[in-house]
């Protein structure tokens, strides 16, 4: 389950990242960098490259032999990337959390792809990682990832203030939270 291969409409997959998407995934990205700049930190242009993007994947699948994260990446027919789905800061335990984060290719945004991608996720993170609870938080004014939120059944539970570095500066965000199971903890 946590390395299938899942289909989100006719032609777009939800699959574990690779370390050969390092140039569809630069690509992906500079199509995108001006959609994304409201939501995202402040990236060298090195970031936007196939190097850079290699060395990002580098970190993730370290991340992800160690547990401690689950990237994916959302494809195209031709099985380039357009879109980017992590679970981070993967804890068992007592806590038995992730923190998800996302984003999708400006040219696919829209069409429901984040939201089945979301669904199938937390699918994954409660049967395949078996965690209690997933975690998401967006800038206050980021109204489609709440949507797309929303529809997954997560809820808002808080709000940070300045929590993260976006745009250029600290960022205040909505914390929201899905619960999965209310079983023991797996691990």
């Amino acid at each position: 389950m946590i390395n299938d291969v899942h289909r989100l409409d006719a032609e777009v997959r939800l699959r574990p990242v690779a370390a050969a998407d390092a140039a569809s995934l630069a690509d992906a990205l500079t199509r995108s960098r001006t959609y994304m700049q409201p939501w995202e930190p402040v990236r060298p242009d090195a970031f936007y490259t196939e190097q850079g993007q290699q060395e990002r994947l580098a970190g993730m699948l370290a991340d992800r032999a160690a547990g401690r994260a689950m990237p994916w990446v959302i494809t195209d027919a031709e099985d380039r990337a357009i879109g980017s789905f992590t679970l981070s800061n993967i804890v068992y335990g007592a806590f038995c959390s992730a923190v998800l984060g996302y984003w999708v290719d400006v040219a696919y945004a829209g069409r429901g792809l984040a939201t089945a991608a979301v669904q199938q996720i937390c699918t994954v993170a409660r049967d395949g990682l078996r965690l209690h609870r997933v975690e998401a938080g967006t800038v206050l004014d980021n109204a489609a990832s709440q949507r797309v939120l929303a529809k997954c059944g997560f809820e808002e539970f808080g709000t940070a203030p300045r929590f993260l570095h976006i745009n250029g500066g600290w960022r205040d965000h909505r914390l929201f939270q899905r619960i999965l199971h209310d079983g023991p903890p797996a691990r």
